[in-house]
């Protein structure tokens, strides 16, 4: 944990990484994909509940219906694991 004891730089955070230009547009469609989820009556605000991309935006998956699920908020930020419990 690089902030234990000590405020967390959130302004120099969004100079140097949320707001380029890429992460913007990553934002929108993430955040458009949760609006076409919530206009099927597939997730709710405050419902604990995230929209998972099968494959990654960032791995070349494209923002259409096809490939997106709904998935708990817990099991969408887990990792595969191998039988010995290390990530895949």
């Amino acid at each position: 944990m690089p902030y234990v004891n000590k405020p967390r730089p959130y302004k120099r955070e969004n100079e140097l990484y949320k707001s380029k230009p890429d992460q913007i547009a990553k934002r929108v469609a993430r955040n458009k994909a949760r609006r076409q989820m919530e206009a099927e009556g597939l997730v709710h605000k405050g419902d604990g509940k995230e929209v998972d991309h099968i494959k990654p935006l960032s791995k070349g998956g494209a923002n259409v219906r096809s490939n997106m699920r709904v998935k708990s908020a817990s099991a969408n930020h887990s990792y595969p694991r191998k039988a010995n419990h290390k990530p895949k």
